[in-house]
Order: structure tokens, then sequence, then C-alpha cells
């Protein structure tokens, strides 16, 4: 018995053994197949977070790149309000023109980078001592004081808030954050449709009283296809801008955004005349043949231009000129400097001087005028300060005229296809110093309303010879036009912008001329050593 029970009981001690140890060993199964299962599914998943991680990144990168260009592109200058559209050259972009891709929400007339823009400017106006107009002068009609100015004028008044013009601009990416661009504008007279040509409207007066003269001008602009630019050039947002062709001068540019007129041609003196952003004389607001780099180093910016001699006997000479600025908390300042051989002051012909060069046979291209040659050296400085509502303009040029060193013949080539008929190489024996002053200041008076007052003025020294009735050879009355003179102006102007792309204006210059620049002028006679005008002008223009 005893035997039998524990034969019995150690049988079910070894069943119960087994059967626990099965169910261990089916358990132990069941749970490594769970574990396997949820470490392949964490694989999976791991693998699919790494791909969104690369992803991740790589969206990252990408919108760190895109915030890197943002902050160089807002860093650049951008055009001043009212600026003129026609000479706004190297305002908004760091290449000239302003040839950027409008915004989606804009109606720009663009077409795969390329756009036409324009400026239509058109009004009436009255001078107590003017001239006719002129349809191929780029002002149109004596805004300023002028040698011809006589009796009063009323009539059309084209051009006087800005210059007309149609232009095609554009800007491709040929690489990752590097652009082509280019501008071509041509400037015209929106009275009468013809292209801007200031020495053909002096050609046209050759041989005329000044009593009989009309509103005549000096330009760059001379009938060109492109008068006012025609250049191309590669621009980084890092690296700069380089263009070449026919571009606007550095001190162009610095009229343009440092005048409180804007280069107004019936309200800014600087505007009108052109000399003092062609470093002494218009014909050099613009350059042909002429290479610039821009670049902006943070709140910096340098610029450098130069334009090549055309060779032989040729009214185009070679200039130099470099610029240095910034921008800082509403203040922006610049300081150029410029030089500039053979430039060339055009002034109509006599009636014996046509008869002389008709005589001679010399070619005369489109037409013949008389030109002083001088070298000129100047340097501007210029500043402006916006606070809130207001606007503060300033600036200083001062501009030394000396004979040139390379004397130019008779019958020299110069701008547009005309000719020096009469060339005067020695006007500048004792060198002549001009320098020039402006201040003034804008008022956003509305959100579509500003109201800009300026004043101009310009000094002479006495540059003429000395001899034996005058030794000393200084003078300052109006008896020769090396005597010592100076030009007074002041203007004001209203500017409504009443519909998109529509702004009307009203403003007047008075301006007056003493001493030796008033020599030569109809109204200056003997005794008279100042003379003075004043010229109320409305109009209005589209631009696009």
């Amino acid at each position: 018995m005893p035997r039998f029970f524990w034969g019995t009981y150690v049988r079910k001690i070894l069943l119960s053994s087994v059967a626990v140890f099965a169910f261990a060993a089916v358990a132990h199964a069941d749970d490594l197949s769970d574990i396997q299962a949820q470490a392949k599914q964490l694989r999976e998943q791991n693998q699919t977070l790494a791909k969104r991680l690369e992803q991740n990144q790589a969206m990252m990168k990408r919108l760190a790149d895109l915030e890197k260009r943002q902050q160089k592109l807002e860093q650049q200058p951008r055009v001043a309000s009212g600026a003129n559209p026609a000479d706004a050259m190297a305002a908004d972009l760091p290449y000239k023109a302003a040839v950027k891709a409008p915004p989606s929400a804009d109606d720009s007339i663009c077409w795969h980078g390329v756009c036409v823009y324009g400026n239509f400017d058109m009004g009436v106006g009255y001078q107590n001592h003017g001239a006719p107009l002129n349809s191929q002068s780029t002002v149109g009609v004596n805004y300023l004081i002028s040698k011809q100015s006589n009796g009063s004028y009323f009539g059309a008044a084209p051009n006087a808030l800005s210059s007309s013009f149609i232009g095609l601009k554009g800007k491709q990416e040929i690489a990752d954050n590097l652009y082509a661009v280019f501008n071509l504008q041509a400037g015209f007279s929106p009275e009468s449709g013809t292209s801007s040509n200031g020495i053909g409207s002096i050609a046209q007066n050759n041989g005329l009283g000044l009593a009989a003269q009309n509103s005549f001008a000096d330009s760059s602009k001379a009938g060109q296809m492109f008068n006012n630019a025609a250049y191309a050039g590669i621009s980084s947002p890092i690296w700069g801008t380089f263009t070449y062709g026919r571009q606007s001068a550095l001190t162009s540019d610095a009229v343009v955004n440092y005048d409180p007129m804007a280069n107004s041609n019936a309200f800014s003196v600087i505007g009108f005349q052109g000399a003092t952003g062609g470093a002494g004389d218009t014909e050099n607001r613009v350059f042909d043949n002429s290479f610039e780099y821009r670049v902006n180093v943070g709140p910096v910016r340098l610029a450098v231009e130069t334009q090549l001699r055309n060779g032989g006997n040729s009214g185009t000479g070679n200039a130099f000129q470099g610029d240095v600025g910034f921008d800082y908390l509403g203040f922006s300042f610049d300081a150029l400097g410029s030089k500039v051989e053979d430039a060339i002051s055009a002034s109509t012909l006599t009636a014996a001087q046509v008869t002389a060069i008709n005589g001679l046979g010399l070619p005369q291209g489109l037409g013949a005028i008389s030109a002083t040659v001088s070298d000129n050296t100047s340097f501007m400085l210029v500043a402006k300060y916006t606070i809130g509502q207001f606007k503060v303009f300033g600036g200083y040029e001062h501009i030394n005229f000396a004979n040139p060193n390379n004397p130019l013949a008779a019958g020299a080539f110069i701008e547009g296809g005309y000719t020096a008929g009469v060339v005067n190489n020695t006007n500048f024996t004792t060198d002549k110093v001009l320098q020039v002053f402006w201040i003034g200041g804008k008022y956003a008076a509305t959100r579509d309303l500003d109201l800009t007052l300026a004043y101009y003025h310009e000094e002479q020294n006495s540059f003429i010879v000395g001899n034996g009735s005058n030794p000393t050879g200084s003078c300052n009355t109006a008896i020769s036009s090396g005597c010592s003179g100076q030009l007074d102006a002041v203007s004001f102007v209203a500017d409504w912008r009443f519909a998109k792309h529509f702004d009307s204006y009203a403003g007047i210059m008075w301006s007056q001329v003493s001493n030796g620049l008033a020599n030569g002028f109809l109204l200056a006679t003997p005794g008279v050593n100042k003379v003075s005008t004043y010229a109320p002008t409305v109009g209005m223009r589209y631009q696009f």
C-alpha cells in the first residue's frame, strides 16, 4: 500500500510538472511572438519618422535660404515717394531702373519677367517772362529764367513734374540668386509725340536773335531711340549689380533721390538745368559707353561708374564717378566724386557762324551747334531724413571747370549725331567754380496729398582773364559771363493722387539770376544786373 501510494503520488507530480512546463512553454512562445510583432511595428514606425525627419530638415534648409534672400532684399533701398519715374535709376533695387517683378496683385503689364511701363505728364502754365513752346526740347518751355525769356507766355506746359517716357524692363533668374536685367527708356514730348531732343532744339534756333528764339535747352537726350536708358547686366542681392550701355550718371541718380522736387522740370533748378546731375554739364547726365557696379554691404552702399572715350575727334570723353552712402533710422546720406573729360555745353550759332560753317563745308551731321569744352571735377554731398509725415532734403555740389587736356576741333561729333560747328577750348583759362546748394521739405498732408517747398542757390566765382584796365580779372556785374554771379529760386507744389495711376498737381517757381549769371539775357538791359520770372503750372500725370 505505501509503495502503491508512493508510485501514484510520484506519477501525479511528474504529470503536473509536465503540464506546467508545457503551459509555460506555450505562454513563452506567445510572448515572443508578440514582442517580435511589436519590434517589427516599431522598426517600421522608426523608418517612417526618419523619412519625415529628413523631409523636415530639407524644408527647414529651404526656409532658411528663403529668409536670407528676403532679408537681403528688404535691406536694399527703395524709391522715395514722388521720385521721377523716368529717372528713378538705382533707387529701388541695386541695379538701375527698378526692374523687379511685380507682385501677383499688381496690374503691371508684364509677361515672363518683361514689363512695359511709362509716364505721361502734361499741363498748362504761365511765365511772366518766357518764350514759345519747343516740341523737341526735353523741358518744353522756360520754367526757369533763361537768356531768351522775354514776353509773357501762357499755353501747353509738358513734362512739368516729371519727364514723359515709354520703357521696357526685364529681370530673369539665370542661376540661384543671380539675375539678368535690362532696361530701355524712350523719352518724348507728350504734346507732340516727338522724341526728346535737347541738342536738336538748339540747332533749330541757329542764326536767330534772342527775341525770335523759342524755349530750347541743352540735354543728354538728343533724339536717340532710347534717349534715357539702354543697358543690360547681371544682378545678385549678395554680390551686387554690374550693368553696361547707356545709363544715368551717379550724380544724376543722386539728384533724383535727394532733390525735394524729385528732379522736376517746372519746380526744380537742378532738374531743369541738368548741370548738377551731369557734374557740370547736362549732356553728361546720361553716359554712353558706360560700365557701372553697385553693391550694398549692410546699410552701406558703394558704386563706381565709368564712361569710355569714343576716340578721335569726339565729344564723348572719359568719365569716372564714385559714390559712398548709407541709410540709418530714417536718415540717408551719399558722398560722390566725379571727373569728366571733354564735357560739352551746347549753345546756338549766330547767323555769321552759320554762314561761315556752310562756306567751309564742315561736316554737320544732323546739325551743328556751338560747343564750350571743359574738363570738370566735382564732389557732391546729399542727405535726407524722414520722420513721420515729414521728409527733409539737402544737398551741395562743388564743380570746377578747366580747359580740356584733349581739345576738340571744329566738326567734332557729339550726342545724337550732331556736330560742334564752332568749338571753344579756352573759355576757362582761369578755372570757373560753380557751387550749388539746395534744401527743402515734403509733408504728407494726407495719404494722397503731398506738399513740397524747396529753395535753390547757385554761386559762381569771377573767372575772366585780367587785362590792362582790370589786371585782377575780377568783376561782379553782368558785363561778362565770367563775372561772379548768383541764381536763386523758390518753389512750391501740391501733388494729389486722386485715382490709381493718376495724380494732379499745381505749383509755382520764382527764379532770379544776377551779375555774371545774368550776362547775355534778353531782359538784362544796360545797368540792370538782375532778371527774374515766376512760372505757375498745373498738370496731370498717368503712370503705369
